[in-house]
């Protein structure tokens, strides 16, 4: 089953994927016509233009493969579809702009065919998408074509289950009768789908019947009678479900998975697409290389700031903990006096953060051009090669130290289920201000629950005003 689910994932993603080629085509060949032919009526280079197209046609592909933009796009509505349509346009536009400005060919390009293009592409993509899914949902899925689903359940859960089943079904399958396993209810319809067997004829019933798929929901039923029941649908040839979900659906990151030799149900909180996660990647290298390549240029003046001001090393290194408790060196710039790791324990009464996070109002450990490379987030542009090495990331969140790990509950753990970052949510919402550790966490834990790329674009610019403006820094 997990091949022909598969199957038809590709068959959506795939056919998606070719409308809105053609969509991009169609739009931006007709915005041509418009603006050189309609508007105002001139040759223009068609080479160029072609290559322009090409730049479009390569975004749209980008789109789709990384973003992962049209997941549950059959059930999205139509203000929904309007608003990713638009969303996805724009993402176009925008892209072709950098595009163009970065190969020096913009002042070819004529700025009204932006407009003009973005317009239609709305438009026309939003046409086929919607007639896509009104030709999915009505023809595919009540043709012959589609996967006829018989759901087998307690008279207890048999509404619930359906219910669950038909709000949430794909295009490829359509619940099409039930059998209430304890009770006859046999002539009558639950969610308008109709029940057609009890326990006792159920296999009769089901040799002579339009079925491909199988689904069963019987937590309360032996195991014996389950395999027992399985067993016979096999060998009549046809796919069977059984629901092994003994704690929440709420949860969607639960799944059925090989280990070992063994079938096993996997459990997790929260998953991430491993395609957006190599782009997260990609922009830690580029930005950990861009990082280091203005860390070397500030280094000399930096190093020769700090040995003027006290005695010790450039830099400080300390023992952090990342990623599910890996540990690593942390590095950067030293803003305190060496001796600052012994003198922490006379100063703990004066810990401002409630919690396991350490923090005082002018610090007599920061040196004095400490304070000035603190404020400007200076002694922070080492850990640019802890991002390129794979130990941090530019967003997430902050390591903690060893003896601060040492004292989390779960609760706090579940802050380092992600690799940590060089800036975060906390920080762009007010260091100075924010007192109670508590409230990090639950600042931490609301980017690992909503990430996606376009946040850790949005936390990187909100950090960048935040330390010109050197706001929450000190």
């Amino acid at each position: 089953m997990e091949n022909i689910r598969r199957k038809n994932k590709m068959i959506e993603t795939y056919s998606i994927l070719l409308i809105d080629i053609v969509s991009v085509v169609i739009s931006y060949a007709l915005s041509l016509y418009i603006r050189f032919n309609i508007i105002h009526y001139e040759t223009y280079p068609k080479q160029f233009h072609l290559m322009v197209g090409t730049y479009i046609v390569v975004l749209c592909l980008l789109y789709n493969m990384f973003l992962d933009a049209n997941r549950n796009f059959f059930t999205r509505g139509y203000y929904q579809e309007f608003y990713y349509t638009s969303r996805y346009t724009l993402i176009l536009v925008a892209g072709l702009v950098v595009i163009l400005y970065l190969t020096q060919q913009s002042y070819d390009f004529s700025r009204s065919v932006y407009s003009i293009f973005g317009a239609l592409n709305i438009l026309i993509t939003y046409v086929a998408h919607m007639i896509f899914k009104k030709m999915m949902w009505n023809y595919y899925r009540k043709s012959t074509n589609a996967d006829k689903m018989l759901v087998i359940a307690a008279e207890h859960n048999i509404q619930e289950v359906l219910n669950t089943l038909i709000k949430n079904r794909e295009w490829y399958y359509d619940v099409t009768a039930a059998v209430v396993y304890d009770c006859c209810k046999t002539g009558q319809n639950i969610c308008d789908v109709p029940v057609v067997a009890t326990k006792e004829d159920l296999y009769e019933t089901v040799v002579r019947m339009m079925v491909d798929d199988v689904f069963i929901c019987l937590p309360d039923v032996p195991a014996p009678e389950i395999r027992d029941l399985v067993q016979r649908f096999e060998e009549m040839g046809l796919i069977c479900h059984y629901n092994v979900d003994i704690f929440s659906r709420s949860n969607p990151n639960t799944y059925v998975q090989q280990m070992g030799g063994y079938s096993v149900i996997s459990f997790a909180l929260k998953t991430m697409d491993s395609r957006r996660l190599l782009i997260k990647r990609l922009m830690d290298i580029v930005g950990s290389l861009v990082g280091l390549a203005l860390t070397s240029l500030i280094t000399p003046f930096v190093a020769l700031a700090i040995k003027l001001d006290s005695p010790g090393p450039i830099f400080f290194s300390q023992t952090r903990i990342g990623k599910n408790g890996r540990r690593f060196k942390i590095w950067k710039f030293r803003s305190m006096y060496i001796d600052a790791e012994e003198r922490k324990k006379e100063l703990a009464a004066q810990n401002e953060i409630k919690g396991l996070m350490f923090k005082i109002e002018d610090d007599p450990r920061i040196t004095r051009v400490g304070q000035f490379i603190r404020k400007t987030s200076i002694d922070e542009t080492p850990q640019f090669l802890n991002i390129l090495v794979g130990n941090m990331s530019l967003v997430g969140t902050r390591p903690p130290t060893e003896d601060e790990f040492r004292q989390y509950n779960g609760y706090y753990r579940r802050r380092m289920s992600i690799t940590p970052g060089l800036t975060g949510m906390w920080q762009v919402s007010g260091r100075s201000d924010i007192q109670d550790f508590d409230e990090i966490v639950k600042l931490d834990l609301e980017y690992i629950d909503n990430w996606s790329i376009g946040l850790d674009i949005k936390i990187l610019f909100r950090t960048i005003f935040t330390v010109l403006g050197q706001k929450g820094s000190k």
